[in-house]
């Protein structure tokens, strides 16, 4: 998809909570790397989010769980919204991404840099079985899942690393 279709999203959109918060606050209507700013505004969250939250691994993962079942009904109205299956600026599921990238990795400014370095790498280059979750699966869930599985693999090069550390 081009930037002239990119820039078809209406920004009255923005005054529709669903479509605020899968556009990531307005940052998925950035014309450049769109995926990249809705990312930024994951990593912005993640920091907000308290230390007693990200150091009790149940309440984290209840909130990956709870971030990634909204963002299905969040992406699926939007991309219905603008008639297209996976719009550039829906950025819902980089935000999601984000936070499993950082599932169980402490919150140091390094591990927060390569956390966001490995997530856009995997998401942007779709290695499989992520370009077939990107082509095949359609909806909300289409549109969550292949992000999913880039946070995925960001987070066990993270873990392995820090393993190995």
């Amino acid at each position: 998809m081009d930037n002239t279709e990119q820039a078809r999203v209406p920004a009255k959109l923005l005054l529709n909570p669903i479509h605020l918060l899968s556009l990531g606050f307005g940052s998925g209507l950035s014309p450049k790397m769109p995926g990249t700013m809705g990312t930024v505004v994951g990593l912005g969250l993640y920091l907000l989010l308290p230390a007693q939250y990200l150091a009790d691994w149940r309440i984290y993962l209840a909130i990956i769980i709870a971030t990634f079942i909204i963002g299905i009904f969040l992406c699926g109205n939007t991309a219905k919204a603008l008639n297209v299956h996976d719009h550039p600026g829906i950025v819902w599921d980089e935000i999601v991404g984000y936070f499993i990238t950082m599932f169980m990795v402490p919150k140091e400014w390094i591990w927060i840099l390569i956390g966001f370095v490995l997530f856009r790498f995997f998401d942007i280059l779709k290695p499989w079985p992520i370009s077939v979750a990107d082509k095949r699966l359609k909806g909300g869930f289409g549109i969550m899942l292949d992000d999913v599985i880039a946070a995925i693999f960001a987070l066990i090069i993270i873990q392995i690393t820090l393993y190995l550390l």
